[in-house]
């Protein structure tokens, strides 16, 4: 998980969410790509294991477009991180508008194989 330079402008420094510039965790706040202003929520796993990126607006979840932006900032285009829908036993809803990005930092996350989503070859058709 990296926090580049120009993420660290987009860190919140002061208040209760507040963290100094290089810490592995921290909170940001930045435009996003359709417009809203996203607040993203990052630690960078040391003490779990797992990178965790929370991201929400203050309107509506954010939709894909704004979570493939912010996959982006935090972790390389070829690591795969995923959203968990988890057992109804162990499900947390604080705050309705938010969506979060894992990744185990032990292990490599097993992926299924590409045809069962679709057809590379086929593009984007839609």
């Amino acid at each position: 998980m990296k926090f580049s330079p120009k993420l660290e402008e987009h860190r919140l420094r002061k208040g209760a969410y507040g963290s100094c510039p290089g810490a592995p965790y921290g909170v940001f706040e930045l435009q996003g790509p359709c417009g809203e202003r996203l607040l993203i929520v990052a630690d960078d796993g040391r003490d779990s294991s797992w990178e965790h990126v929370s991201v929400s607006t203050k309107r509506r979840i954010p939709n894909w477009q704004e979570m493939c932006f912010v996959k982006d900032l935090f972790w390389a285009p070829e690591v795969c991180v995923v959203q968990f829908h988890p057992p109804a036993s162990r499900y947390v809803n604080n705050y309705s508008v938010v969506l979060h990005l894992w990744r185990c930092t032990k292990q490599e996350f097993p992926m299924p194989p590409d045809v069962l989503v679709g057809f590379k070859e086929l593009g984007t058709l839609a």
